[in-house]
């Protein structure tokens, strides 16, 4: 059995899927139609940047899901059917789309419309996110039930990585009391305190697009993160879409949920290897294969270790 998971903010990065745009002709398709739908040069982000504007978050997010859209193109094109799909954070609407829940231009239209409250958000209600690698979760529990101030644990990644989210003066000193407890801390590159109640207002926001979308019966199963399991109800999962911007991304049980169902090959559709590194750590079964595409080449790798896996 194998799963498809999209990737979210944090892996992009200037020159994605431009290999793939220049190879296959329905990725150009693809491509056009994002620019058509956010009115925005995806094109140009993607491939020629510069960096500041692609990682500007009301860009990024259709930019990262064009290019997680197109590596879903060129694998189902070739046959490939996936057990279940997943994806973290932005990556879920990813996952959405190719379980034909959402159509590409609904895709596009929630993503343009989701960086853009929650870039606003992030104005009016600035904060910070931290990664914490190497403290358990009851210990880093314990240091945030200690700080006066708004923070949060934001996306459980794997057994060794949390990450917080809040404030910026109550996750700094959070992050700064993890670190004398031996953590190592990463402060990420995000311009707010994303996946924390912080962006309240921006889900409130969101679900007046959420609520003009179409929402179908997902062909394939989406594992959410919200929740950590599937979900057949179309309400159901609007409903979750919008909860989502302010919840934990439980990605360590998400895997866990796809693994003890039975998947033991998982793919990366999307730039980077961000969460293959993080699977690999959630699981330690050697039998599980982990792969990664983006380029074409690296597509070409996967067909042909899927083909030998099945």
């Amino acid at each position: 059995m194998l799963a498809v998971v999209f990737p979210g903010q944090g892996s992009q990065y200037v020159g994605m899927g431009k290999a793939l745009y220049e190879k296959y002709a329905s990725v150009r398709e693809l491509f056009e139609l994002a620019e058509e739908v956010c009115a925005l040069p995806i094109k140009e982000l993607c491939f020629e940047g510069p960096a500041g504007e692609l990682t500007r978050t009301e860009n990024l997010q259709p930019a990262l899901t064009a290019v997680n859209l197109a590596v879903w193109r060129v694998l189902e094109e070739a046959g490939v059917k996936p057990a279940f799909l997943a994806g973290h954070s932005l990556g879920e609407y990813s996952a959405l789309c190719a379980a034909g829940c959402l159509s590409v231009e609904d895709t596009f239209r929630l993503v343009k419309r989701r960086g853009e409250v929650m870039a606003q958000a992030a104005e009016t209600a600035p904060g910070t996110m931290y990664a914490v690698i190497g403290l358990s979760r009851e210990r880093l529990e314990e240091i945030l039930s200690g700080i006066s101030g708004q923070v949060f644990l934001a996306n459980h990644n794997s057994p060794e990585q949390i990450v917080i989210s809040g404030e910026q003066s109550a996750t700094d000193e959070a992050a700064k009391k993890a670190k004398e407890s031996g953590a190592k801390v990463v402060k990420l590159k995000v311009s707010g305190a994303f996946h924390s109640p912080l962006m309240t207002r921006a889900a409130e926001e969101f679900r007046e697009a959420l609520a003009e979308a179409n929402f179908g019966l997902p062909r394939i199963p989406v594992v959410f993160n919200v929740s950590a399991k599937t979900e057949g109800d179309p309400e159901v999962i609007r409903k979750l879409m919008a909860e989502q911007i302010l919840s934990p991304v439980r990605w360590v049980e998400s895997v866990e949920f796809m693994y003890n169902n039975g998947v033991r090959i998982f793919i990366e559709a999307g730039p980077k290897r961000v969460l293959s590194g993080l699977i690999n750590k959630i699981l330690s079964d050697p039998e599980v294969l982990i792969l990664q595409a983006e380029k074409p080449e690296e597509i070409e790798v996967v067909l042909s270790k899927v083909k030998e896996g099945g």
